[in-house]
């Protein structure tokens, strides 16, 4: 749902403002390119967009829509399994993680490094982390989950190798606010509102908080990045 409240806007604001300056004599018709760009985000990272730009002489940036898969890791995993389910400590634990983003960037022509063709972009995010953990021997199987919203700001250079294809650097940093972190049958959230939490038997069986959790599992929150890619003309 979440998804979906930032998605419907987004896409209501490309529609509407293209139609408003469509009325002047001065407008050019829309243009929109698609990229597709792969790298480091706090581990591999694959990102495809869609921009819209040309909307106006007077219009200051362009606008871009995009969506990414990064792996990561998800954090400890016998901390996870301590905060959300037991103290047990039998199986060999296996681990692996991903977040989806959601990102639009308003994009501001800048020369960056001496490079003319270059933007600084910035903008809000969301993304919905899932982190798996397994206790092999253990009997124990289960996902720990997190939806955040966030903001990011990036530099990037383009270098055009064809006549509808360029190259693309995209360096920058986004940072996701602390949010509910749920599995198993727990939740911890920045307001230690939690539910179910468990008991830490290495601390006079006091209850975990979300500090504990959020030290544990490695939702995103600084994701530094560097990105290589390709723009193509639709």
């Amino acid at each position: 749902m979440r998804k979906r409240i930032l998605v419907f806007p987004v896409v209501m604001v490309c529609l509407m403002i293209p139609g408003a300056y469509g009325q002047q004599k001065t407008a050019s018709p829309l243009k929109f390119t698609e990229s597709l760009m792969t790298g480091y985000n706090r581990g591999f990272g694959i990102q495809g967009s869609v921009t819209a730009s040309n909307f106006d002489k007077g219009f200051p940036f362009k606008l871009r829509l995009g969506v990414g898969l990064n792996i990561l890791n998800p954090g400890n995993a016998l901390d996870a399994r301590r905060i959300f389910v037991n103290n047990a400590t039998n199986g060999t634990p296996e681990k692996k993680g991903h977040s989806i983003d959601f990102r639009l960037d308003f994009m501001i022509p800048k020369t960056v490094f001496g490079v003319k063709d270059s933007y600084f972009t910035f903008g809000p995010r969301f993304s919905a982390f899932l982190g798996d953990f397994r206790y092999v021997g253990g009997n124990e199987d289960f996902e720990v989950r997190s939806n955040q919203w966030g903001l990011g700001a990036e530099l990037e250079n383009h270098f055009k190798m064809m006549k509808d294809i360029v190259f693309v650097i995209n360096y920058g940093l986004d940072f996701y606010f602390p949010s509910t972190l749920s599995g198993h049958d727990s939740s911890y959230s920045p307001d230690n509102d939690n539910i179910n939490p468990k008991d830490d038997y290495q601390n006079d069986d006091q209850p975990f908080k979300y500090r504990d959790a959020d030290k544990a599992i490695y939702q995103p929150k600084f994701m530094p990045h560097l990105m290589l890619g390709f723009i193509f003309s639709i």
